[in-house]
C-alpha cells in the first residue's frame, strides 16, 4: 500500500496506490501534506476495502501522470551527508576526509529540485561538468514534534519514500559547503510514492540500489546507516520543530560516480534507476 500524487485530466490528487496489481484509488485529497496532517491507518485500510471491493472505481497507473510525492515540499528538504561507512572511505581525499563524523552531519536542498518519476533531469551543463548520482531512503514526517526522544521517533514518522540527491560535484567543490552544489532545479527526483510506515519493519532494514542505464553501481542495505532513523530524528529536533510533510533524506551508500577511478559522471541521454526493496522503483533520464 502506498500513496501517490497523480495528475488526471489537468489536476492533481492524491492516489492509494496497490502496487502488485498497479491499480489505484482516487482519494478526496489534492494535496498531499493535507493527507499527511489527518492520516491514520485506518485509512489505508478502508481504501484497500474499495479497491477490493469496488474495482470499477480504480484506475490504471498507466491512466495517469505520477507526480514527486510531494510536489510543493513545505520546505528545504533536510539532508544528511556522509552517513554510510562505505561511501565515507570511497570518497575520502575526494570530497571529506575519512574521519567517521561524530553528529549528524546535515545540510538542504530547496524545494525547486522536486521532480517525479519519469521527470527529466537537467544537465545545466553551461554551470557543471560533474553530474552524479546518489540514491537515498527519506523519511517522510507526519506528527509534528520537538524535543523526540529516540524511543518515540516512529510517532512522528508518516512513511517512506526514495530521492535522487543529484549533486554537481564541481559546485560541490568551488563552494565548500555543499548548499549550492546539491540546489540546481530538478536535481532532487522523488518518488513513486510515499509507503506508510506501518507497512515496513521499524528502522526499515531494506536492500538499496542504483543502476545507470542498467549497470548496478550502488548496492547496500539501510541498516547500514551510521546514524539511524530514531537518532537522526531525535537529534534534529532538538530545538528544531518537525512539520508535517518535512522531509529527511538519511544518506547515501558507496558506488557514486565521484567514487570510480576515473569518475563516471552522468551524460545526456542516460537512465537513473534508484530502488529500494519495499518501497519501489525512481526512474529518471539525463537532459539538456
Amino acid at each position: 500500500m502506498a500513496f501517490a500524487s497523480v495528475s488526471i485530466a489537468g489536476e492533481t490528487r492524491v492516489a492509494f496506490v496497490d502496487q502488485p496489481s498497479a491499480r489505484l484509488l482516487l482519494t478526496d485529497w489534492s494535496d498531499m501534506v493535507e493527507l499527511i496532517k489527518h492520516y491514520q491507518p485506518a485509512l489505508s485500510q478502508n481504501y484497500l476495502e474499495q479497491l477490493s471491493h469496488q474495482p470499477e472505481l480504480t484506475l490504471d497507473l498507466n491512466e495517469t501522470t505520477l507526480l514527486a510525492p510531494l510536489p510543493r515540499p513545505v520546505r528545504n528538504l533536510i539532508c544528511l551527508g556522509k552517513n554510510y561507512q562505505a561511501h565515507i572511505e570511497e570518497l575520502s581525499g575526494r570530497l571529506f576526509t575519512d574521519q567517521l563524523p561524530q553528529y549528524p552531519i546535515y545540510f538542504t536542498k530547496p524545494d525547486h529540485t522536486v521532480i517525479g518519476p519519469n521527470a527529466a533531469i537537467l544537465m545545466h551543463k553551461e554551470y557543471t561538468k560533474k553530474l552524479d548520482y546518489e540514491v537515498e531512503l527519506a523519511v517522510v514526517i507526519g506528527q509534528p514534534g520537538v524535543d523526540i526522544p529516540a524511543e518515540r521517533a516512529l510517532e512522528h514518522i508518516f512513511g517512506y519514500t526514495i530521492c535522487n540527491d543529484i549533486s554537481a560535484r564541481d559546485l560541490q567543490q568551488n563552494h565548500t559547503q555543499w548548499f549550492k552544489g546539491k540546489s540546481l532545479t530538478t536535481h532532487c527526483p522523488m518518488g513513486p510514492w510515499i509507503v506508510p510506515a506501518e507497512e515496513l519493519e521499524f528502522p526499515p532494514a531494506r536492500p538499496i540500489r542504483c543502476y545507470v542505464n542498467g549497470e548496478l553501481r550502488q548496492d547496500s542495505n539501510t541498516v547500514d546507516l551510521i546514524f539511524d532513523i530514531p537518532t537522526i530524528i531525535q537529534d534534529l529536533s532538538r530545538g528544531f520543530p518537525l512539520r508535517a510533510g518535512d522531509v529527511i533524506l538519511t544518506g547515501t551508500p558507496a558506488g557514486v560516480g565521484l567514487g570510480f577511478k576515473p569518475p563516471r559522471f552522468l551524460r545526456e541521454g542516460d537512465e537513473v534507476v534508484c530502488e529500494i526493496e519495499g518501497i519501489g522503483r525512481l526512474v529518471n533520464h539525463l537532459s539538456i
